[in-house]
């Protein structure tokens, strides 16, 4: 029983200090580091003897190292890249460019019925291009506030789509769907068409649920939903000199990955690589830019934003992924799991209570913290031995966890989306949690119920 004392003891003091914003990733190693050494005074050695350092304290700082070699080289490296080219796509201009080609068809819809779903939905497709909730709200608001407002939509309307935008793309070059499918051992584009059976069905019933809930909002509320554009604090976005055929290179890596996908079905032998891809795909656009400069020195200047991304990438998301699989070990090394699974594995409806547990779970952290991916990459490497003493495929309790963790922000008072775009409007966040609390709840009941129906056992 220690075992399991110590190991509620630690994870509700992480969860607290996440709670109030200490920095997640320092959180969890400590919390880990903590839980390691308890192992060991319990007895319980880190390392087969001859295989660590010989002093069992020091073994718990080489089971850091060895947690991050084995996560930099894997899944880690592949999303430092991605946030390389991302980072130097905001550098040459090409992802504000994609931005405003999306937002253009926008200004020829008549239909304020219409628009609301419509923005919704083209919004959530920006975050192929921005994936960060929280810059996709700043630029969007922007861009797309002023035109929703001009159109005679509430503001408070505007608001709340403009905060749900960045919910459950289904994209291979997600962090987190590269790090579920190789913790998972499923081939990424097989992932992320489970992912978009789920996702793509959600987001519709969410558009849909948008339009109903806004309505209903602004029939009650009245003219207290506009707020003049005069008393919001826009931030003007910097004009971009790029051509408009930039708006592809953003969407290059995914577009060479689907190629790739597609010549495997005809030739065999061939693989997909997203690292390799990603890297071709900014080398194409290094060219095009020395092509367009005709400065192969002015290139490399902007061109380095790509190892200031991947520095970025390491420390948003790989020291996030490093501290939750090192928690992971600790919880493990004091035989914490075994002792959980077997309070649900004698029950027939083992596999869907564990997915129900989970997804609960997230859904309470994620509004408490304002972001519940802090938890799911926490305990992805928890979830092969859980669905297999389960007796059920780890995909259905990573793939709702996953999505539920980034819908449960829009319904946090802390998220930084949520505090951005209310700062913006000049109202409080719990108007804005208003306007997205039906849609978000919506989406959450509909994720679990498709996961439970469609995905694998």
């Amino acid at each position: 029983m220690i075992e399991v004392f110590l190991v509620l003891l630690v994870l509700t003091g992480v969860a607290y200090l996440i709670i109030k914003n200490y920095h997640p990733a320092l959180s969890l190693i400590v919390g880990a580091l903590i839980l390691l050494l308890c192992s060991i005074i319990l007895g319980n050695p880190l390392y087969p003897q001859g295989k660590g350092t010989g002093l069992a304290f020091f073994d718990i700082f080489l089971k850091l190292k060895d947690t991050i070699i084995s996560q930099v080289t894997g899944a880690g490296i592949v999303i430092m890249v991605l946030f390389g080219y991302s980072g130097y796509m905001n550098t040459i201009g090409a992802n504000q460019v994609a931005v405003n080609l999306l937002v253009e068809p926008l200004k020829k819809v008549k239909s304020k019925t219409l628009f609301v779903p419509i923005v919704f939905l083209v919004g959530n497709l920006m975050s192929l291009v921005i994936p960060s909730a929280s810059s996709l709200a700043i630029i969007l608001m922007a861009i797309l506030y002023p035109m929703l407002a001009g159109m005679g939509i509430s503001s408070l309307t505007a608001a709340g789509v403009i905060a749900m935008t960045a919910t459950v793309m289904p994209t291979p070059l997600g962090a987190d769907n590269v790090i579920a499918s190789g913790t998972l051992n499923y081939p990424l584009m097989d992932y992320v068409i489970w992912h978009a059976k789920i996702s793509i069905p959600t987001l519709l019933v969410i558009a849909v649920t948008h339009y109903f809930w806004q309505k209903h909002c602004d029939k009650i509320e009245g003219e207290d939903a506009f707020i003049s554009l005069d008393e919001v604090d826009l931030v003007n976005q910097k004009a971009v000199d790029a051509p408009k055929g930039y708006a592809i290179l953003p969407l290059l890596p995914l577009m060479l990955i689907l190629g790739v996908g597609i010549t495997s079905m005809f030739i065999k032998g061939v693989t997909m690589d997203i690292f390799v891809l990603t890297v071709i795909a900014f080398f194409v656009s290094v060219l095009i830019e020395t092509l367009r400069h005709r400065s192969y020195k002015k290139v490399q200047e902007s061109a380095s934003e790509m190892f200031k991304g991947m520095g970025q990438g390491f420390s948003q998301v790989v020291m996030l992924v490093v501290a939750g699989s090192l928690f992971t070990t600790a919880v493990q090394s004091l035989g914490i799991i075994d002792r959980l699974m077997s309070s649900v594995q004698t029950s027939n409806s083992a596999g869907i209570v564990t997915a129900l547990i989970f997804s609960g779970a997230t859904t309470l952290f994620g509004i408490l913290s304002g972001g519940g991916l802090a938890m799911f990459y926490a305990v992805i490497e928890l979830i092969p031995n859980i669905a297999s003493k389960a007796g059920i495929d780890g995909i259905l309790i990573a793939l709702p966890m996953q999505m539920i963790a980034n819908l449960a922000r829009t319904i946090s008072p802390v998220a930084a989306v949520v505090m951005i775009v209310a700062s913006t409007v000049g109202t409080s966040p719990v108007r804005i949690l208003k306007r997205t609390s039906v849609p978000t709840i919506i989406g959450i009941l509909c994720v679990v119920i498709l996961s439970i129906l469609l995905l694998p056992y």
